[in-house]
This record gives structure tokens, C-alpha cells and sequence, in this order.
């Protein structure tokens, strides 16, 4: 595994492996990786030559009230899970690399609307800081493949129109969430959990189940499913931002187009952020009749 910390170094590396014909998977990361991490690696080996793994923490997603400073690195720890997995290029850039006019003089990238809503609201700034990131390493690393989880579903919804609406070469592969035992969806933040949070931080993906497999069954009342939710997690400690369900290919309400339905949650335990979603595809041919629960 070779490790390259300066953008220049990287491209001329990459370009000599397409002279190969070899395709690249770029799978981006801000560190302190789990196994969730490692899934998309998995899955990147699987599609290409070379496999261009980041490891980044972009201060542009952070917005004012949290501390870029605390967003755990792990540098040592990352560095031997992505040689075990045998991971051609490890891509360490530091930030006057990525903003060598400073981080205030970049150039931003716009997502409209869908950076607005769920997320976008009570983190302003963020979506425009993860846009413009991906931009800039999509540009430099020209990857055939760009692997992403679906844990932030928005984000790579984001991600998805981004790379539609500029038109990059490169084809966006979604990898499921990976979950703990108990379902909680695996997360840098996790660590940011107390004993007691911990044990209770599973009732989130319990409750988006029990939404899903409530729709899954012909209840199509969301606004009573939405309300019941929303007063489970609040009742049982959590702090809710939202949980909500939308079209999963808009993020816009369900309407008689609605092919796939999203369940969405971002719910906060004592000083830590939780995010979650589960989905589900709607036969068309009747009202409300589920093809598959995912």
C-alpha cells in the first residue's frame, strides 16, 4: 500500500495506472474508520484495478457550534486496517493541499434544496462543505467508481444530483449501512456514547423497523406513523430533530409516483448525533403493495 500526501503526487500515479487501463474506486473518508468503512472498501476491490481510499477531515462540513478540533483521528489505526485489506492507495492530503488559497478563499458547491431540508436545517453549511469536498477530490482522482454509505442517506442523495447535474464521469455505488449487533448503525460518533447512551441508542433503528414493517403491512397513515415515532424516542430520552417519511428519490413528500419510501431519523443522545434510515419499494400495480423491505 503506498501512501501519498500531496495532490500532484496523486494524479501522476493515477494517470500512469489508466495508461494501464486499469480502473480506480475512490472510496472518501474523514478517518477513525470501522467496519462500515471497510464494507465499502470491500466492495470497492470488487468493482476495479486500484483502489484509492482518502482520509480527510474537511473542516468545510463543520459548522460553527461543533469542534472540528475534538472529530476523533486515528491515523495509525486507519493505516493498518487499509493494509489488511490490501488497499492499493491511501490518499493523506493535508489541508493547505486541498486549500492552498486558504479554507475561506475556496470555492464553494451549491446542492439546491435538497441541502435545505432534514440535515440541512440544523446544520448550516455542512451539505455545501460535503459538495464541495467530493468536487474536489472527484476532480483530482477521476475515479470510475465513487462508493458511498447509505447510512446518510441525504448525503448521498446530495452526492447522487451532484455528480448528475455536473455531469462527472464516474459512477456513484451505494453500500448498505453496517450494524452492530443490536442494529445500531456503526458510526464514528458512536464512541462519543456513555454506557448508559450506548444501551439506549439502539431504540432508534428498532423504531424505524417498526415503521417499515407497518407500512410493509398496508398502514399507510404516516403522519400518525411520524407522530408515534417522534413520541417514543422523545419519551425515552432522545433529543429529535426529525423522523420523517419521504419519497426516497426525491426527499420530497409521497405522492402517487412514489416508487421507493425512505424512513429518515436524526435524534441526538447527551452530546452526540445519531442519523439512521431504512427503505422500502412500493408496487405500483396496487395502492400500497411492498415489493421488498430493505
Amino acid at each position: 500500500m503506498q501512501i501519498i500526501y500531496n495532490s500532484a503526487h496523486l494524479r501522476t500515479v493515477l494517470n500512469e495506472e489508466r495508461r494501464k487501463d486499469r480502473l480506480v474506486a475512490f472510496v472518501p473518508t474523514m478517518g477513525n474508520l470501522h467496519e462500515g468503512h471497510l464494507e465499502l472498501v470491500k466492495r470497492a476491490k470488487s468493482l476495479a484495478d486500484i483502489v484509492v481510499v482518502s482520509i480527510f477531515v474537511n473542516p468545510l462540513q463543520f459548522s460553527t457550534d461543533e469542534d472540528l478540533d475534538k472529530y476523533p483521528r486515528t491515523l495509525s489505526t486507519d493505516k493498518s486496517l487499509l493494509f489488511s485489506e490490501g488497499i492499493n492507495t491511501l490518499f493523506v492530503p493535508s489541508e493547505t493541499d486541498i486549500f492552498p488559497d486558504g479554507r475561506e478563499n475556496q470555492t464553494t458547491v451549491v446542492v439546491p434544496e435538497i441541502s435545505s431540508i432534514l440535515c440541512g436545517k440544523d446544520r448550516p453549511g455542512h451539505f455545501e462543505g460535503v459538495a464541495t469536498i467530493v468536487c474536489k477530490l472527484l476532480n483530482l482522482i477521476c475515479p470510475d467508481y465513487a462508493l458511498f454509505g447509505e447510512k446518510d442517506y441525504q448525503q448521498l442523495s446530495i452526492i447522487r444530483k451532484l455528480v448528475h447535474d455536473l455531469e462527472f464521469d464516474t459512477k456513484i455505488v451505494a453500500v448498505g449501512t453496517v450494524r452492530d449487533e443490536d442494529g445500531l448503525a456503526l458510526s464514528s460518533r458512536n464512541v462519543y456514547l456513555n454506557a448508559d447512551e450506548r444501551k439506549l441508542a439502539p431504540l432508534i433503528f428498532d423504531t424505524l423497523a417498526h415503521c417499515r414493517d407497518a407500512i410493509a403491512c398496508g398502514f399507510d397513515n404516516f403522519l400518525e406513523l411520524e407522530s408515534h415515532a417522534r413520541f417514543k424516542l422523545i419519551e425515552s430520552g432522545f433529543l429529535l430533530d426529525y423522523f420523517t417519511i419521504l419519497d426516497a428519490h426525491t426527499l420530497a413528500e409521497i405522492n402517487e409516483d412514489t416508487t421507493e419510501i425512505s424512513i429518515l431519523v436524526a435524534a441526538r443522545l447527551g452530546e452526540t448525533r445519531l442519523i439512521d434510515n431504512v427503505r422500502l419499494s412500493v408496487n405500483t400495480a396496487t395502492e400500497w403493495g411492498i415489493l421488498a423491505a430493505q
